[in-house]
């Protein structure tokens, strides 16, 4: 039987969660130290630990089936590869920075300087865009000691919290993309290895609707049921069920994570009581 190749990076700020995303979906990595290549027992997948820059070619090249790999990567190498899923996590920015000191946020302060990045073609195609003329310095890491010894007036990379640029005496000013950690395959991919794909993804969008779901309970008077299932963003419908005291229901729903307050707000002004919120570990529809 076929197995399905993932790639996952080798170490840095994916590996940790690409694991434990693979833990959710219920598949259990037992890797020893230092082992580039393992197989799976309960699932027919083999995981492999690549340098989180080789991955596109590897995609690109069908040695590896699909990756889990940040999305600015992918628009960086600029290969041939699909994004089947976005993952919601390791999001970040790749943006251009300047020195403290510099005052303005226009793009236009960046006409004539010298920019330094590891980014080199996402920054090209929008300096491009943005009618801006730069001389881009190619660095391969430690992109922001660069305007500090006098390579470039500023810096294009990712940034995340912002705290390594404050601690170099940087500030974000324009961001270029938007990027988080996404499921990528490759065009090459057989019609046995695409079904189990398609199992693999049933599991991660299983897992993500969980983690963007609560399960909620509350006390309703019979009166007012219609006008909570009114508020209520269910599935399909909610379940009531009669309590022991006479005229009132408990009602039992899953409710959205990023409407979370505005809904209990309106349940509330509706006649809830005993609101319950419960976290969802998998939820299948």
């Amino acid at each position: 039987m076929s197995k399905l190749k993932i790639a996952i990076q080798k170490s840095g700020r994916l590996y940790e969660e690409s694991l434990q995303l693979l833990k959710d979906c219920g598949i259990f990595v037992n890797n020893g130290k230092d082992q580039l290549k393992v197989s799976v027992d309960n699932f027919p997948m083999e995981i492999m630990y690549l340098r989180n820059s080789d991955i596109p070619q590897y995609l690109e090249d069908g040695v590896v089936d699909i990756a889990i790999v940040g999305e600015n990567l992918l628009v960086e190498k600029q290969k041939n590869i699909e994004v089947i899923q976005q993952l919601g996590f390791s999001k970040c920015r790749v943006s251009l920075a300047v020195p403290k000191e510099v005052e303005t946020d226009d793009l236009n302060y960046f006409q004539g300087k010298k920019i330094a990045t590891s980014y080199p073609n996402t920054l090209k195609n929008f300096l491009e865009t943005n009618n801006i003329s730069a001389d881009i310095h190619i660095i391969s890491g430690s992109v922001e000691i660069a305007p500090n010894i006098g390579l470039a007036d500023g810096i294009c990379d990712i940034v995340s919290s912002g705290s390594t640029l404050f601690k170099n005496g940087l500030r974000e000013t324009v961001a270029l993309l938007k990027s988080e950690a996404v499921l990528a395959q490759t065009s090459r991919l057989d019609a046995e290895k695409t079904k189990i794909l398609n199992k693999f993804l049933f599991r991660i969008k299983s897992v993500l609707k969980a983690k963007n779901s609560k399960y909620i309970l509350m006390n309703v008077p019979n009166d007012k049921i219609q006008d909570i299932s009114n508020v209520l963003p269910v599935l399909k419908s909610p379940t009531v069920i009669p309590l022991a005291e006479e005229g009132w229901s408990s009602i039992h729903s899953v409710i959205d994570e990023l409407r979370f307050w505005d809904v209990i707000d309106e349940l509330k002004e509706n006649g809830a009581q005993d609101i319950l919120i419960i976290p969802i570990d998998k939820m299948v529809i």
